[in-house]
């Protein structure tokens, strides 16, 4: 078995990034990954601007107890005449700076009375003023390309004046059932027969990352079956995922259809649990990893070992999400021979510090344990775990984004 830290690595570089581009409308960018370095064409502001209600004047008119004449009331989209000595313009909020002003007093420290104002506090110069290019400055960086754009990006972006933006293309993938027993959510049932939750859920997590599953299909556990369906999802889409049929059972018959389809495997079994039977072979230049039947199982080799290759192959800047390190509680020592991934909720302890709790049952077939779980404590392999015992977090909320 190939340890954990070698199969992540392996599989996150099973592929690089899709080379294909396309041009959308910033309203569809959320989601999407920018495709080229994006450089600033705008100053932003684009001038010296008022960033208070108030009112512009020369810090030298001031006088304690002085009235200054209003020169005019100029608001955010006027263009302000340039400010006459010894007077005062009303600004707003986005008002444009006048010529010769040097300060903006905000009308709280003001009186308003017969078109003069008085300046209550003493000014100092430069104040409550927003300086030309002060937030982002014209050749200057703006974003990076693989940045996952967010709406703050996308504002950042619209201030520039783009009504569009080069992003990678979104990836296609597609996902493959086995199992003679499975029949579909909302079909009748026999006893002998379970529903087939791996496909929905699949197709779930792949959304959940910003790719596209382009088929969901599944297989009986037949040669024949397996063939056609490998190579419809191998002509239509970017990566392939089965589920299921990759073991050593006599139906286990995934990786002899591979074999058939020219499939090279670099990797076939990990030092994890849950999740040791995983496969990957390269077919055409595109990557086939194969997950384990149990949606547990399946659920976890998705999260930290498929999110990374989606994520290469998107194009984005991070392919690792952030990991942290927190105590975990546990009424007895934990140990096996390989790394466990334990299904955790991050809870506030009673100090504000977190601290990790696992399920009560962490079998691989426990699916009501996956949506509790905030995410995965790492144990490592043949070592002894106690109570408040400092373990790697892996939390979904990045690692299934």
């Amino acid at each position: 078995m190939l340890d954990f830290d070698q199969a992540q690595t392996l599989l996150a570089n099973a592929a690089g990034p899709l080379q294909r581009h396309e041009d959308i409308g910033l309203n569809d960018a959320a989601g999407r990954v920018l495709a080229a370095d994006l450089t600033a064409t705008v100053d932003i502001p684009p001038a010296d601007n008022s960033a208070m209600d108030g009112y512009a004047l020369r810090v030298a008119d001031w006088r304690a107890g002085g009235r200054l004449p209003i020169q005019q009331r100029c608001y955010a989209g006027d263009v302000p005449e340039p400010l006459k000595p010894g007077h005062a313009i009303r600004l707003f909020t986005g008002s444009l700076l006048p010529d010769g002003a040097d300060t903006v007093v905000m009308q709280e420290d003001t009186v308003e009375a017969d078109n003069q104002v008085e300046i209550t506090r003493q000014p100092a110069p430069n104040q409550h003023i927003r300086r030309r290019g002060e937030d982002t400055m014209t050749g200057t960086p703006l974003l990076p390309a693989g940045t996952v754009l967010q709406a703050a990006h996308v504002a950042l972006l619209a201030s520039q004046g783009l009504a569009r933006v080069s992003v990678v293309a979104q990836l296609r993938v597609g996902i493959l059932t086995t199992g003679d027993e499975l029949v579909p959510p909302g079909t009748p049932r026999a006893p002998e027969q379970i529903y087939n939750s791996n496909g929905p859920m699949l197709a779930a997590l792949v959304r959940g990352l910003g790719a596209l599953p382009v088929h969901v299909l599944h297989a009986r556990d037949t040669e024949a079956d397996l063939l056609a369906a490998f190579k419809t999802l191998l002509a239509d889409c970017d990566l392939v995922l089965s589920v299921g049929g990759v073991s050593v059972g006599e139906r286990d018959l995934v990786k002899p259809a591979l074999a058939t389809l020219g499939g090279e495997l670099s990797l076939w079994k990990v030092r994890m649990k849950p999740g040791k039977p995983v496969a990957l072979a390269q077919i055409g230049g595109k990557p086939v990893v194969s997950l384990p039947g149990n949606p547990v199982s399946a659920y976890a080799v998705f999260a930290m070992l498929v999110s990374p290759l989606v994520r290469r192959m998107q194009g984005r800047d991070e392919i690792f999400p952030p990991v942290s390190l927190l105590p975990l509680r546990t009424e007895h020592p934990r140990q096996d021979s390989r790394e466990e991934f334990l299904r955790v909720q991050r809870r506030v302890a009673d100090d504000g510090s977190g601290e990790l709790v696992a399920y009560g049952h962490q079998g691989s077939g426990v699916i009501s344990s996956m949506p509790w779980a905030t995410g995965l404590a790492r144990l490592p392999a043949d070592v002894q775990v106690n109570d408040m015992d400092r373990v790697p977090y892996y939390d979904l909320r990045h690692w299934l984004a």
